[in-house]
Parts: C-alpha cells; sequence; structure tokens
C-alpha cells in the first residue's frame, strides 16, 4: 500500500498529540508537532520529526489561532493535518481552510461539521433519518415565551442546551415552571460567554439515563460500519470520568438497534472518517439521539482494545482515500477507561497544576496508558486537567475491575493531586461492581478519605 501522507501536522497538544505520533511512525509519515511556549516541555513536541511554536500559552493565541496552524504546516511543507479532539477538532471554518489550502483535513468536511456542531440542525438532521430523539423544540428558542409553551408541551422536567454548545456548558436542568425564567438567562449567558452564541434549545429530561455512544467510520466512497459502543455515563457535571466497553447495560437486541440508528444518521449526511454517535438510554432502554461528535474521542482507546483496531490509523487512510470493509464489530473483550485529571477530588475537583515530582505507571498485560506526563513535567493551568489514561482490558468485565483496581493502585503520580483515588475508591462502589449506574451517579458522591495516598494526607 502507498504511503497515505508524507508529512502530517497535528494541530493539538498533549496525549493526543503524542498517540497520534505513534501510529503515523508506525506508518512511515513524518509529524510536525505545534506547540504553545507553555508546552515547550511536552512529550509531544520531543517526539515529532519537527516542532513549530505557534503562540504564547493561551490558547486563543497559539491552539486556536488558525493562521498560525495554516503557516506552520506550509513552512514543514505538511500534506495533511490531524487536529485530535478539542481546540479545533470540529470548527468547520478550519476544515474549509485546510481544503483551500489543498492541505487533507484528517476528519469530515467542513459541511458535515457544520451540520452536527449545530445542535439544532442535528436533531433535524437526525428526525429525517428517522434516529429517535428526545421530544423537545423543533430548533432554536426564539424567546422566553417559546420556552415557556414548549416545557408545558413536554412536561417537566426539561433540558435546556446551548445549541452551539459541549462539555455542559449553556446547560440547565429545570424542574418545575418556577425555575425556568432564571435558567433562561443564566444558560443563555453562559452560552455567550463560552461560544459566543446564546442560542438554546429545550429537551424533554430523560430521568435516570445511561449515555452510551456509538463509533462510527466512513470512508469517501458512502461506506460506513459501526465498531459498538461505550458507556460514558460516569461523569461529572457532564464531563466524562470513566468510560467502559461494552456497557453493562447494553443487550444484543439494544447494539443491533442502536447501530443502525448510528450509521442511519451517518449516512444520511454521507460520513466521512470517525465519528461518534452519542445517546441517552432509559431505563426501558428506548434510546434518544443526543448528539454527533465528528472528531476521535478522548475514549477511543477502549473501542482499540476489545476490537484490535487503530482507529486513528483508520482516520488517517479513510482521510488519503482507502475504503473500509464495510463490516460492523461486537467487542470480544471488556475494557475501562479511568481519567487521570490533575484536580484534587477532596476541594470539589479543583485543578490542581503544577509540577510531577514523582511518576511510575503500572504495568503488566492488559493495561494501557496514554500519557504525556512524566517526572518533573510541569503541567501548565492554561488547558485541560487530564495528564493520563489508564485503560484495562480483559476477558471479562470483572476480570477488567480487578485489573484496574491493581494498575490504579500501582500509579504513582507526586507533586499535583490527581483523580487517582476518587477512581480506586469508584472501582469499589457497590453499584459500579453491579452495573447499577447512570449519568447521575456521582451527584451524591462522597469522597472517601481512605483511598487518599499516604503522602497526600496532611
Amino acid at each position: 500500500m502507498a504511503k497515505a501522507f508524507n508529512k502530517i501536522l497535528i494541530a493539538n497538544r498533549g496525549e493526543i498529540a503524542l498517540r497520534i505520533i505513534c501510529t503515523c511512525r508506525e506508518m512511515g509519515i513524518k509529524t510536525v508537532a505545534v506547540y504553545s511556549s507553555a508546552d515547550a516541555e511536552s512529550l509531544h513536541v520531543r517526539f515529532a520529526d519537527e516542532a513549530v511554536c505557534i503562540g504564547p500559552e493561551s490558547s486563543a493565541e497559539s491552539y486556536l489561532k488558525i493562521p498560525n496552524i495554516i503557516s506552520a504546516a506550509e513552512i514543514t511543507n505538511a500534506d495533511a493535518i490531524h487536529p485530535g479532539y478539542g481546540f479545533l477538532s470540529e470548527n468547520a471554518h478550519f476544515s474549509r481552510i485546510c481544503e483551500e489550502q489543498s492541505i487533507k483535513f484528517i476528519g469530515p468536511s467542513a459541511e458535515m461539521i457544520a451540520r452536527m456542531g449545530d445542535k439544532a440542525e442535528a436533531k433535524a438532521t437526525m428526525r429525517a433519518a428517522e434516529v429517535p430523539l428526545v421530544p423537545g423544540s423543533d430548533g432554536i428558542l426564539k424567546d422566553l415565551r417559546e420556552a415557556k409553551r414548549v416545557a408545558e408541551e413536554i412536561g417537566y422536567p426539561v433540558m435546556m442546551k446551548a445549541t452551539a454548545g459541549g462539555g455542559g456548558k449553556g446547560m440547565r436542568a429545570i424542574g418545575s415552571k418556577g425555575e425556568l425564567e432564571k435558567a433562561w438567562d443564566s444558560a443563555r449567558t453562559e452560552a455567550k460567554a463560552a461560544f459566543g452564541n446564546a442560542d438554546v434549545y429545550m429537551e424533554k429530561r430523560i430521568v435516570d439515563p445511561r449515555h452510551i455512544e456509538i463509533q462510527v467510520v466512513g470512508d469517501q466512497y458512502g461506506k460506513l460500519c459501526h465498531l459498538s459502543e461505550r458507556d460514558c455515563s460516569i461523569q461529572r457535571r457532564h464531563q466524562k470520568l470513566l468510560e467502559e466497553t461494552p456497557s453493562p447495560f447494553m443487550t444484543e437486541d439494544l447494539r443491533r438497534r442502536m447501530g443502525e440508528a448510528a450509521i442511519r444518521g451517518a449516512k444520511h449526511i454521507g460520513y466521512e472518517g470517525a465519528g461518534t454517535v452519542e445517546f441517552l438510554v432509559d431505563k426501558d432502554r428506548n434510546f434518544y439521539f443526543m448528539e454527533m461528535n465528528t472528531r476521535i474521542q478522548v475514549e477511543h482507546p477502549i473501542t482499540e482494545q476489545v476490537i484490535d483496531y487503530d482507529l486513528i490509523r483508520e482516520q488517517i487512510l479513510v482521510a488519503s482515500g482507502t475504503p473500509i470493509s464495510g463490516k460492523n464489530y461486537e467487542p470480544k473483550l471488556h475494557s475501562i477507561e479511568c481519567r487521570i485529571n490533575a484536580e484534587d477530588p477532596y476541594s470539589g475537583f479543583r485543578p490542581s497544576p503544577g509540577t510531577i515530582t514523582d511518576f511510575h505507571a503500572p504495568g503488566g498485560h492488559g493495561i494501557r496508558i496514554d500519557t504525556h506526563a512524566y517526572s518533573g513535567y510541569n503541567i501548565p493551568p492554561f488547558y485541560d486537567s487530564m495528564i493520563a489514561k489508564l485503560i484495562a482490558t480483559a476477558q471479562t468485565r470483572e476480570e477488567s475491575i480487578s485489573k484496574m483496581k491493581r494498575a490504579l493502585d500501582e500509579f504513582v503520580i507526586g507533586g499535583v493531586r490527581t483523580t487517582i483515588p476518587f477512581h480506586r475508591q469508584l472501582l469499589r462502589e457497590d453499584a459500579f461492581a453491579t452495573g447499577d449506574y447512570t449519568t447521575e451517579y456521582l451527584e451524591d458522591f462522597v469522597p472517601d478519605p481512605r483511598f487518599k495516598y499516604e503522602e497526600d494526607e496532611g
């Protein structure tokens, strides 16, 4: 097979940039790292074939600065850009500029990103594809009066969401009529500040839901497949903390129906590349479309582990014009991912930037770690707090949990607070052991100081 690309610029940082570099090396493709002044000592800068500083510590002046990234690609003669996740990965304008500059954007077209990035339009698209939707407004709410009318029609509780949103920004749960006006004002204000767009829409709130997503891949020739599901229900304030596949809530029938719906929706827009169709699933296993992420996901490693499939490699091959097999996959193993964040779970998950003084990574059969951290690395306070992903894979869920418990007990990161103690406690909770958890599980979760490391005391 001919080489997919000669040189790929990675428009990202940290562990995902390093992850992409690993696959490019295996494929014989040269890499270009871009970095802010705060990331000069990051491993992705050291391991890439070339590195270009694109600005100061601020994301707005570096990782989000499109002219700087395009310039870096041009001066290094990169013929493709991989955006990773976050930053510009779902920016339709960036995808369009890459195309105009004859640089291949490793991801879907600008049109596809725009259609799925606007939640109101994504909802309309999925309705046309006959994918189940949560009852709610037809699109953007034009004023408070319409919000009140829709809420009365679908019945409380409801969820108000920013149409350009993500990560829980501009999202409000509303339990009664008396809460609506305050939620309307605060959601729109937060959405405007976070995304530059105050538009919101409304959905019926699904009580005690699971958050289950389907990984899909499509090529340039209209062929699509799904790579089964990931359960992302363990989350705090709409931020995922742990994912697993297969979902302990899944049945063969539910997987088949969700997989078919995800492919139906992706086919409706002629989707190209790796993407994820996310669903809310109620206690009766009715599922409803929530959103589509048109990029690689943070939690992609667990899918790779259970079906032996390099998703980054597939992204690169699809972008180069290689057709996919079209085969749907089912998990043959069980895999769990714990996101290790530089946050203090005993102080409301407050960020904990600083210098790592000690770093010991666990190993052994079935353990994978994706990280850019090392002893002596300074965690900057300007970006996402995730510093590692710890993945445990085994024949059964019980074995995966056992492996993860052991790995967490061996994982040492000194000098900063991390979420390792949180995960150590979570995996020993009865609700997690039995798979009986929902997206609301952590609302009443109380960190147990018994799971602190000795060096954390005092």
